[in-house]
């Protein structure tokens, strides 16, 4: 009923509001995974170039220290100055901090390594040897 005659009131009725809400659940349904699969990719991507980062820092270290870090040593010789490196030239990151992988573990090195000279290698989401997708290892030799 209008309270005031000869005006029409403006507004969306409760069919319309439901449609629309139908409308964005349906484009949230088909888009959502998409969005999702592609965050994966780029988290992918992004711990390559933190390894390939990583890595030229290990042989900046190398040029200055004439090794790699020891196993023991580990990436924390690269802000940090280890006891018995006497040319050490660092730090060799930027941040006080040796990062993390995008999954938010923390990057395996091992010097001598089985594939070179050293190993630097995340395991992916799953924390776990092997695996495809964004569980896939991410290495510093391949």
């Amino acid at each position: 009923m209008n309270v005031y005659p000869g005006r029409r009131q403006n507004g969306f009725t409760l069919l319309e509001l439901l449609v629309v809400l139908g409308i964005i659940a349906l484009l949230a349904g088909i888009v959502g995974p998409q969005v999702m699969q592609h965050m994966g990719a780029s988290k992918t991507k992004a711990a390559r170039v933190q390894v390939e980062d990583l890595a030229a820092a290990l042989d900046m270290y190398k040029l200055d220290v004439g090794r790699y870090p020891t196993t023991d040593q580990g990436l924390t010789a690269l802000i940090e100055k280890p006891s018995d490196a006497k040319r050490w030239n660092g730090p060799y990151l930027r941040k006080k901090k040796v990062p993390q992988d995008p999954w938010v573990q923390d990057y395996q090195y091992a010097a001598p390594g089985k594939q070179g000279q050293f190993d630097l290698y995340s395991y992916g989401a799953d924390g776990k040897e092997g695996g495809e997708g964004e569980d896939q290892d991410i290495n510093s030799w391949e």
